[in-house]
């Protein structure tokens, strides 16, 4: 059954003309959802009985439901949730000093085939709704809503590709960003994409002032090619005037995501590489340590190597973080939670 999170402000007006109701009640059924936050439409007491009843037999609320959780020393939280189908997918609660992030899980498996992520484990089965999405985010801010705290940033940046994925992770986005909804403004929200070029120009084309992060994990095609395979159908010449395009039209900043793998892109050669590469954009570098995935082989840099290379991008002129690792002492790596589940059922 569908879940109503899936429809926009547009989509729920649409939806209740269709019922033969006022425009008016859009607004009551958000207020219902995303501030009141119940999870049956019986809670919706304004609304007319007749309505509750259509709503009940055509759709759901809440589409997910928690199988698993893990929290980890520094209170990082990885749900593994069962969709209405059955497939599993994850969401990642972050703490930060500048608040609490989730990460949202785009689709079922993953098609990129990236050499070192958990993701690519299990191939794509198909591409989550926007109600799906919604549905990560309304059940871990049901469990902040105890503790007087609220999601403050979204990151899609779980399994799949979003940009494979593209209208639905916009209809997401608009659901969570609207003033009506959970009003997450759009400089909290960030998506990426680790290279689907006609849909960055789209993106770029159609200004949403969502951030953009590009997962990018190597500083020159050869190399890129052996951890990405998206890089075999969009090179770094494509790839960068895409980018380039982005910056132009919408005047935002662009965060270039790279993952440091032990012995292979962790060089102070690769960081001057890297340098080179986006010097002069209005980017930025997030260094990010690698959450080892037994499956892959790959190594996690170890941290003097990881200073060494954010130092030698600082010294060339480019903005970088170092982020801190988290959740190393559970399934953390993105993937491996579900994927470990999935093998265990197939064993049982």
């Amino acid at each position: 059954m569908q879940t109503i999170y899936d429809l926009n402000m547009k989509q729920m007006e649409e939806m209740l003309a269709s019922l033969g109701q006022k425009s008016y009640r859009a607004k009551q059924l958000y207020s219902w959802l995303y501030r009141k936050r119940v999870l049956t439409f019986e809670e919706m007491t304004d609304l007319p009985a007749a309505l509750i009843a259509q709503l009940r037999q055509n759709y759901c609320i809440m589409p997910v439901e928690l199988i698993e959780k893990q929290v980890a020393k520094d209170l990082t939280a990885k749900y593994l949730f069962r969709l209405q189908d059955g497939s599993t997918i994850e969401t990642v609660l972050m703490h930060f000093n500048f608040g609490k992030s989730v990460c949202v899980t785009s689709q079922v498996g993953c098609n990129m085939a990236c050499t070192f992520c958990a993701s690519g484990l299990l191939k794509k089965q198909r591409d989550l709704t926007a109600g799906e999405m919604t549905g990560q985010i309304m059940f871990v801010q049901k469990e902040l809503d105890s503790q007087n705290a609220r999601v403050d940033n979204i990151v899609v940046m779980g399994t799949g590709e979003p940009f494979d994925n593209y209208d639905h992770v916009m209809d997401f986005c608009k659901v969570v960003n609207s003033d009506h909804g959970l009003a997450i403004g759009a400089r909290h929200i960030t998506i990426s994409t680790c290279g689907i070029v006609p849909k960055i120009r789209q993106f770029a084309e159609e200004h949403y002032q969502y951030n953009l992060a590009v997962s990018l994990h190597a500083p020159n095609d050869e190399m890129r090619r052996k951890l990405m395979p998206v890089a075999k159908a969009y090179p770094m010449d494509e790839l960068m005037g895409a980018l380039k395009k982005y910056s132009e039209e919408n005047h935002r900043r662009l965060t270039f995501e790279y993952i440091l793998l032990k012995g292979v892109n962790d060089s102070s050669a690769c960081a001057v590489e890297l340098a080179d590469l986006i010097r002069g954009m209005n980017a930025y570098v997030n260094l990010i340590p690698y959450n080892e995935v037994d499956e892959n082989g790959y190594r996690t840099t170890d941290e003097k190597s990881a200073l060494r290379f954010y130092d030698v991008l600082m010294k060339h002129g480019v903005k970088a973080t170092l982020r801190t690792k988290h959740g190393d002492d559970i399934d953390a790596a993105c993937g491996q939670l579900r994927a470990k589940h999935e093998r265990n059922k197939t064993a049982s």
